[in-house]
């Protein structure tokens, strides 16, 4: 029969392996959820996993968009990212943009740069400015903007 001290030197010796294999890695990889673009997590996974350097800074707010935003940098720029109910209320809100992004619904904008809005899932996600960086991995994760210059 087998003795409580040899049992639990056993035990630890079948079981560490295990749980270092389960462990190891996990500090410094990227841990993503995987698949398309459909809502926040996603976006921010998606982003990370094609190597941008993604910072959450607070929330966005907007005059033309209910939801009230999030806030994140891309590389150091300022993008805003607003989740809305489901993909269509996003929809709907979409077709409300003008093709050049100069207005929503009935607000006229004038932006300090280059307004670029993109659409994924339930996400409506806005950048200003004109970092080409910044442009091509949006575009590489939610695909081509819907309105903008």
């Amino acid at each position: 029969m087998m003795k409580k001290r040899e049992f639990v030197t056993l035990f630890i010796l079948l079981l560490a392996p295990l749980l270092l294999a389960a462990c190891g890695g996990q500090r410094n990889s990227v841990v993503s959820h995987g698949g398309p673009v459909r809502d926040y997590v996603s976006l921010v996974d998606n982003l990370r996993a094609d190597g941008a350097t993604i910072v959450p800074t607070g929330t966005a707010s907007q005059p033309f968009f209910t939801p009230q935003g999030q806030l994140i940098t891309v590389n150091g720029q300022g993008v805003q990212v607003f989740e809305f109910a489901n993909t269509a209320v996003a929809d709907a809100v979409a077709e409300t943009v003008s093709a050049d992004g100069s207005s929503v619904g009935t607000t006229m904008m004038t932006w300090v740069a280059t307004p670029h809005f993109y659409k994924a899932g339930k996400l409506i996600v806005l950048y200003v400015g004109d970092d080409s960086y910044v442009l091509s991995i949006l575009e590489e994760v939610l695909g081509p903007q819907f309105a903008g210059r």
